[in-house]
């Protein structure tokens, strides 16, 4: 992952800094671009241990359709906590709720969570339902009977739906490429905000997991994971952070290990994952900016 450290110092060396929407601020580049060739190992970040569980749980849930929190805060998935308790708080019925009690009650009260769990049409609404058109599936049906075709691409960032967005797409897009020799499979992604810190780490094994997953689905290799970003940023409060990663050494990457029975991404559970020979350095921890 030395791809990753590299761009870390391109931001530290190149960036500007820039106020920000959460009002943290930022050191921010515009436009840059990453590679990752799955078949030299998984990408998952060595120089802090990554909680890929929370990766692949967030993924199906993204498969599966679901907008609302609470079958990822029944896993003890927060990812995505923060957003919907901030919308929490503004509301009449707030009454000093920490946000530990707002989980706990998304978890256990089905019709609260109905109301102040959902994140509006996120990714899993786009994917799976863009004003009736399930994306995610008719680009699988597309790579198995149509390989060649420039227009293998999911769309996330709806702008007739944005205001309705707890947090509007940052992973804006992706297309799929099969080889010319028709075995090998790779996608790019588009992401026009990055988290340098937090989120990219999770962006770069997400997509990485879901090439893996639509390969072998439609009977390709998995191959190239190509990360593209608009504004890609350091927040103010992780400086710490990257730097503590810059001055860590990567180590190898890990395998990842997919179920081979599976042959509709429907049909993935999270046990169907296995990470093998994973030996990152610590966890580093970094609040979220929202």
């Amino acid at each position: 992952m030395k791809q990753y450290i590299d761009m870390c110092k391109y931001i530290l060396e190149n960036g500007q800094h820039r106020q920000d929407r959460t009002g943290t601020g930022t050191i921010s580049v515009f436009g840059y671009q990453t590679r990752y060739n799955l078949e030299e190992g998984f990408p998952l970040l060595t120089t802090k241990k990554v909680f890929f569980k929370g990766i692949a749980k967030e993924l199906l849930w993204f498969i599966s359709g679901s907008t609302n929190i609470q079958p990822l805060v029944k896993d003890n998935v927060r990812i995505w906590n923060e957003w919907p308790y901030e919308k929490f708080k503004k509301s009449d019925i707030y009454n000093g709720e920490t946000m530990e009690e707002f989980v706990e009650r998304i978890k256990t009260d089905d019709e609260f969570a109905l109301k102040w769990g959902d994140l509006g049409p996120v990714y899993g609404k786009q994917w799976r339902d863009f004003f009736g058109t399930d994306q995610l599936m008719n680009v699988i049906e597309q790579l198995k009977t149509n390989p060649f075709s420039r227009r293998h691409i999911v769309v996330a960032y709806n702008p007739a739906q944005v205001k309705d967005m707890a947090l509007p797409a940052c992973h804006a897009f992706f297309q799929f490429y099969v080889s010319a020799d028709g075995k090998k499979l790779s996608l790019q992604l588009y992401q026009r905000s990055a988290d340098t810190f937090l989120g990219v780490p999770f962006n770069i094994a997400s997509y990485a997991l879901l090439l893996t997953m639509v390969a072998q689905v439609c009977g390709y290799e998995p191959y190239e994971m190509v990360h593209t970003f608009g504004d890609l940023h350091i927040y103010n409060d992780h400086l710490e952070q990257i730097n503590e990663q810059i001055s860590r050494e990567p180590r190898k990457l890990p395998k990842l290990i997919i179920n081979p029975d599976v042959k509709d991404i429907r049909d993935f559970k999270y046990e169907d994952f296995q990470i093998v020979d994973y030996d990152p350095w610590p966890a580093i921890k970094g609040k979220v900016s929202v």
